[in-house]
């Protein structure tokens, strides 16, 4: 087992970053992490024109960012196994070829981007679609189809998604809060594991 996180040329990457050794990475110097993420096997990860992982953030299993363009995902953000994230695509309605083997100017695919705003949770094996923002705290049901934006806060599924009910806000915030004070130091810096001390009758671990 290789961890691959210190050993890309990512454009930027924090620590405690674990990149599992069958994760396949294109373009990394377009793709920019923070601190605490993990990057299962099997995941494909295409940097695009830009990706940007914030911090506390896990992609799992074969899950899959595809279509060349932007990706943000906030802090906080995870994408279950099998999950398929599309930030580009390609002309469904006659007006040129398509597919990647297909070169310019026959084909004429379209570059959008996928915003995953802060506490988001994606569920296995939901499908999104490029132009889409997932509100804040918002989480998407397994096998679920996201074609537009979510509001924050809501529980979503079906395909295509719709609204089933309110997630809790201010729960979670408090352990954003709480986690984020015994984490960070004074200054805002995070603090590694390799540096942390143990809490009270909790035996240190790596991943």
């Amino acid at each position: 087992m290789v961890n691959q996180a210190y050993q890309l040329p990512f454009r930027r990457v924090g620590q405690d970053v674990f990149i599992w050794a069958k994760a396949q990475i294109l373009s990394p110097e377009r793709i920019s992490i923070g601190d605490s993420v993990i990057i299962d096997d099997f995941v494909f990860l295409m940097g695009g024109e830009e990706t940007i992982l914030a911090s506390f953030i896990h992609i799992g299993a074969f899950s899959s960012v595809l279509g060349g363009g932007y990706l943000i995902m906030e802090d906080f953000a995870g994408i279950s196994s099998g999950v398929r994230v599309f930030t580009g695509n390609e002309d469904y309605l006659g007006e040129c070829l398509t597919n990647p083997a297909v070169p310019s100017p026959y084909r004429l695919p379209t570059r959008s981007s996928v915003h995953i705003k802060k506490h988001v949770i994606i569920g296995a094996n939901t499908v999104i679609l490029p132009g889409v923002t997932i509100g804040e705290g918002a989480a998407i049901g397994a096998n679920s189809l996201v074609t537009k934006d979510c509001d924050p806060w809501t529980i979503y599924a079906g395909s295509p998604v719709r609204p089933f009910k309110i997630r809790q806000r201010e729960k979670i915030i408090g352990l954003e809060i709480r986690l984020r004070s015994e984490l960070y130091d004074q200054q805002g810096n995070y603090i590694p594991k390799i540096q942390r001390k143990p809490a009270s009758g909790e035996r240190a671990h790596n991943i």
